[in-house]
């Protein structure tokens, strides 16, 4: 198995990975976020900032623990997108939760990233066979399994 140091970075960049199939989707796709897709991507920004600090950091664990944090947080998001998908006719759409993502000061500074324009409910052409939230959810799950046991194995080496 990699390093600590390497699984880390792996992750940071597979959550950049991430993050730019989404702006594809989102600008060449036009596939316009939701607020709960928007929610997700503040955390797969979130894993990989914590996981790019705990590999560049000296002790790893701290960055490794609070990205497993924001992967739990991310799976429960999805979960509940996952939930308003089956259930047609539930959408948080236009919403307190989307008027205040909108008014963040990271979506007006950059609505091309984190501006909620797109409707929850709306089920948007599969990737792969897959709807994007699915995706997300598959993504968040191999996130946090290998997270734990990054923190695991940093833990043990403290």
């Amino acid at each position: 198995m990699p390093n600590t140091r390497a699984l880390l970075l792996a992750i940071a960049a597979t959550c950049a990975a991430l993050v730019g199939f989404a702006l594809y989707l989102q600008h060449t796709l036009y596939m316009d976020p939701c607020p709960l897709c928007i929610i997700q991507r503040y955390l797969f920004i979130g894993i990989g900032l914590f996981a790019l600090a705990g590999g560049l950091m000296k002790n790893p664990f701290p960055g490794a623990l609070l990205a497993l944090a924001s992967a739990i947080g991310g799976i429960g998001v999805v979960a509940r997108h996952l939930w308003v998908l089956a259930h047609p006719g539930m959408s948080c759409g236009i919403d307190p939760l989307q008027t205040s993502l909108n008014t963040l000061p990271t979506a007006t500074l950059m609505p091309w990233l984190f501006a909620a324009n797109g409707l929850c409910g709306d089920v948007g052409d599969p990737v792969l066979g897959l709807q994007v939230p699915q995706w997300a959810a598959i993504w968040f799950v191999i996130l946090a399994a290998v997270l734990v046991a990054v923190v695991m194995r940093a833990r043990r080496a403290r």
